[in-house]
């Protein structure tokens, strides 16, 4: 570990060879620490009492290291020897560059790093300079810190790391505002149209069979609908001639960890919600409990004789009315601007991304990463040209094209 205090201008950082164990503290004012694995269990009881989203919380970091096993750091800003931020990273390889992002890849949205809500209110918040000075001189091998994805504020409290050089994430993320309740909300998004079709999908479901949704309450229930969920994604992002992201073994391990922890938890922050009609599992969400939201991480539908009568629709239509039923504000569907979210939704969120550059090939990646998030913001801006590189992927992938209605996002 090392404590130190540096500045930052937001130019290129120059590698420092001094050991970092020699860099001066301040005692009079904040100062940053930084660590490797020793410094998990520290990072996982500030966010118990910390404001930050899901993916910074420390039963998702935790897990993150223990399947993972990430080459990671924990930077701590203290003030009067207490944390005050934090930030819970992990080095990956881009090519012949390293990166430091948040742990979970891909799978991290909606972030908004773990903060003491006081410290924020009248903390001086160039001190986060000061910690990424601080990273620079303890990894002189890192060349950007990609810090993507993130939230503009979290349940009305802004992200510090807008005070940052930041620009706009490529995708939407669309939530629905629940305020009045189910009805309400039914009222205001074509509700006679989702009832009428939810009898129908019911009597479509009870002529095969009896349904259910599931909420899982055990260790075998998560690996029941984790393992469904993985092979529908399996098989869809064939379908779409994607990368599954869920394809690798650790990342299948991480996620099994975490919903299986939760369930110890009162009021578990992640949970499984699950369709099963005639004994088979139909469609399959994963969700994160996050202050007055609910958020949609993924979700995934079977590729069966039933496909055609929308279950994924219907288990929608199941957790938003029982996320009105336990009090949350919003249901979140998280970033992609798709079909089935735009049926519900009325809150669009512009997430924001922070590249920081540490060396003269940061700079380079970050203008390439910059131009490419243009370039994605043009591509899904315009449907026409959406549609026609979707149709593109699909070719090189070998797959054939979509039917009609059948959502490729």
């Amino acid at each position: 570990m090392v404590d130190a205090t540096a500045s930052f201008d937001g130019k290129r950082l120059a590698s420092s060879h001094a050991s970092p164990r020699t860099l001066p503290r301040n005692a009079a004012g904040p100062s940053v620490s930084i660590a490797a694995a020793e410094g998990l269990a520290a990072y996982a009881t500030f966010c118990r009492s910390a404001l930050c989203a899901p993916a910074q919380t420390g039963a998702w970091v935790l897990n993150w290291a223990a399947e993972v096993k990430p080459d990671l750091l924990i930077a701590t800003l203290e003030l009067e020897g207490k944390p005050a931020f934090a930030l819970a990273l992990e080095v990956v390889k881009r090519g012949p560059l390293r990166v430091a992002q948040f742990m979970g890849g891909r799978h991290a949205n909606g972030n908004f790093c773990a903060v003491e809500p006081q410290w924020l209110a009248s903390g001086d918040l160039t001190a986060i300079r000061s910690m990424l000075a601080t990273i620079a001189k303890f990894r002189p091998d890192i060349d950007l810190i990609a810090l993507e994805r993130l939230l503009p504020d979290l349940d009305g409290i802004a992200n510090p790391l807008a005070s940052l050089d930041h620009f706009a994430s490529p995708n939407l993320s669309l939530a629905v505002d629940l305020s009045g309740g189910f009805d309400a909300l039914l009222l205001r998004a074509s509700g006679k149209r989702k009832r009428k079709k939810h009898r129908s999908q019911t009597r479509k479901f009870e002529a095969v069979g009896s349904y259910r949704r599931i909420e899982a309450s055990s260790a075998d229930d998560v690996e029941r609908l984790l393992d469904a969920f993985f092979e529908m994604k399996e098989q869809r992002f064939r379908k779409m001639g994607i990368a599954n992201v869920f394809g690798d073994d650790r990342t299948r391990a991480f996620f099994q960890g975490l919903f299986k922890q939760a369930l110890a938890d009162d009021k578990p922050c992640f949970v499984l919600h699950g369709l099963e009609v005639a004994g088979k599992l139909r469609a399959v969400t994963g969700a994160s409990r996050s202050g007055s939201r609910l958020i949609c991480e993924f979700g995934a539908i079977a590729e069966d004789d039933l496909a055609h009568t929308s279950p994924g629709d219907f288990l929608f239509f199941d957790n938003i009315q029982d996320a009105c039923r336990s009090g949350f504000a919003v249901y979140d569907f998280s970033v992609g601007d798709e079909p089935y979210k735009r049926l519900w939704c009325d809150i669009e969120t512009r997430h924001f991304e922070v590249l920081v550059p540490l060396t003269l090939k940061g700079r380079a990646l970050r203008q390439a990463l910059r131009q490419g998030a243009r370039l994605k913001t043009v591509v899904k801006n315009s449907p026409t040209i959406w549609k026609l590189a979707k149709l593109l992927r699909r070719k090189a992938a070998g797959q054939a094209p979509l039917a009609a209605g059948d959502d490729d996002n």
